[in-house]
């Protein structure tokens, strides 16, 4: 059956099989297509129509916009300011490539390519986005942020191996839960007063992370399709409400990270 003018769509089983990861998802998956046939299908009705513009209007939004919400000139450490935006736009951008291009006729070997570049943007976002959380946590320490930047880093570089070679979606969800653990180990020093940041940012956080979580639950459950297969082939399966859970849990690391910044730009560490 071909919608507005697209290519005659194909059911589970008659899927390539790199790409039957989800057996509640029955039919509307697209033929192997060219590049410029996979452009195409940005304009007729098929499964991956939802996960491309939940994240592909979010990103446009968030390329153009985000700057603007920035307040670069108020800012002292300008590199945080920089790491945090592309901490906001790489990963919308990897999944935006993966979704499009992945039921190219290049098979498996591209799919495996873009699954990659997937993994490497929510890496980034994990990683970039944790960054100036940690910076400012550890404000009026130096050495230890130092320290602690540089072991996140390594850290992150162990969880992106982990996921791109993990072989189905609850490993790589479990790969960056070490990353998670980093992370609540420094919203608890702020929790605790042994750390310093925006007051309002912890909470903010503490929202960016629940709702990152309930999104990998949702995703690897297969809920709701799981209940009714069949009936949420084209909108609201579980992988574009993860989707969505995502781009509002970018918007709260934004605006924890933008008060963060302004409040370590005018804080004074105590004097000793």
């Amino acid at each position: 059956m071909a919608y507005l003018g697209g290519p005659r769509l194909l059911d589970w089983a008659s899927s390539p099989r790199h790409l039957q990861f989800n057996r509640f998802v029955l039919t509307g998956y697209r033929p192997a297509s060219s590049g410029s046939g996979c452009l195409r299908s940005l304009f007729y009705l098929h499964n991956e129509l939802g996960n491309i513009y939940t994240h592909g209007i979010p990103l446009l939004g968030f390329v153009f916009l985000l700057p603007l919400s920035i307040p670069w000139a108020r800012i002292s450490v300008g590199w945080l300011a920089v790491v945090h935006y592309l901490a906001c736009v790489v990963p919308q951008l990897g999944s935006v490539l993966y979704h499009l291009f992945m039921n190219h006729e290049g098979g498996p070997a591209v799919y495996h390519t873009l699954l990659t570049l997937d993994m490497c943007g929510v890496c980034m976002v994990n990683t970039l986005g944790a960054l100036p959380i940690i910076y400012c946590t550890l404000a009026c320490s130096p050495l230890p942020r130092s320290a602690a930047l540089l072991a996140y880093t390594a850290l992150s570089s162990y969880a992106i191996i982990c996921a791109v070679t993990a072989h189905s979606n609850v490993r790589r969800l479990r790969s960056f839960a070490w990353q998670a653990l980093f992370r609540f180990f420094f919203f608890y020093l702020r929790w605790a007063g042994l750390g310093t940041g925006h007051p309002s940012s912890l909470r903010s956080y503490l929202i960016m992370d629940g709702l990152a979580l309930l999104g990998g639950v949702i995703n690897i459950s297969r809920v709701p399709e799981r209940w009714q297969p069949g009936r949420f082939d084209y909108w609201f399966n579980s992988h574009q409400i993860m989707h969505v859970l995502v781009v509002v849990s970018i918007l709260y690391l934004h605006w924890g990270v933008v008060a963060d910044l302004l409040w370590v730009t005018s804080y004074a560490c105590p004097q000793d």
